[in-house]
């Protein structure tokens, strides 16, 4: 069994770029919200750098390598471009993630099932820089098993079926998905796998995940962004922090 008593919190710090961008310029600065959450408590910080840009940029990415004391949790799509970046900065997770351009934000995890021979070999090389390969998945046994046989070290299990359930009042839909979250996250424990959890988690939802004992990380973006907006981001980052450490105590 897991520590118990061992959760660390990612801050995904995307959506401070989004509102960059969307305006142009450099503010707010993503590499400031960055230095407010490590100094908020984050145990690292997430940046998706997406093939077209849209928030974070390649000059984020170099601030942060430079600036951060934390771990940096690099998101990306399995492209050429992208593991170059990479393999250049060499930061200390790497979270492979699937990537559309007309998505929103990330829907669903990485088919690595089928894709076990070019996924393989993509991370090859980013293992053997030193870089802790984490690949974002749905909670599904045939995925877990497959990011295993690839030599990830690490699976992000997508939570947002269970977060979307749960605020749009589906609650038996929600248990129902908060139920693979907990028997998965148990499998690839088993199998060795770091396990992870990410994607639409908020204060309302965040308790039953945290208390799995297998759950060695949760990474938290755009809610804690938003919640900012109305709290700052060091009081928002507090309360996922006590509630993340409530539901371990138990």
């Amino acid at each position: 069994m897991a520590d118990k008593k061992k959760l660390r919190l990612g801050v995904n710090i995307d959506h401070v770029a989004t509102v960059r961008n969307a305006r142009g310029g450099n503010t707010p600065d993503p590499l400031r919200a960055a230095r407010i959450a490590q100094e908020a408590g984050a145990d690292g910080i997430t940046a998706h750098l997406r093939e077209d840009r849209r928030h974070i940029s390649d000059a984020d990415i170099e601030g942060l390598v430079e600036m951060l004391t934390v771990p940096l949790n690099f998101e990306m799509a399995a492209t050429e471009e992208m593991q170059a970046i990479a393999l250049r900065h060499k930061p200390h997770a790497v979270c492979i993630v699937p990537e559309k351009r007309e998505e929103r934000t990330t829907e669903g995890g990485l088919e690595v099932a089928r894709e076990e021979n070019r996924l393989a070999h993509f991370i090859a090389p980013l293992r053997d820089v030193g870089c802790r390969v984490s690949i974002f998945i749905a909670a599904e046994q045939r995925q877990i098993e497959a990011a295993h046989r690839i030599g990830a070290q690490v699976i992000e299990l997508h939570s947002g079926a269970y977060c979307d359930a749960y605020h749009e009042g589906r609650f038996q839909q929600a248990e129902h998905e908060l139920g693979k979250l907990r028997d998965m996250s148990t499998f690839a424990h088993g199998l060795g796998l770091e396990v992870h959890v990410g994607h639409g988690l908020t204060y309302d939802t965040v308790t039953p995940v945290a208390a799995f004992p297998e759950v060695v990380e949760l990474n938290i973006g755009h809610f804690l962004i938003g919640e900012a907006i109305f709290l700052g981001l060091e009081p928002a980052i507090a309360e996922m922090r006590r509630l993340m450490d409530e539901a371990r105590a138990v």
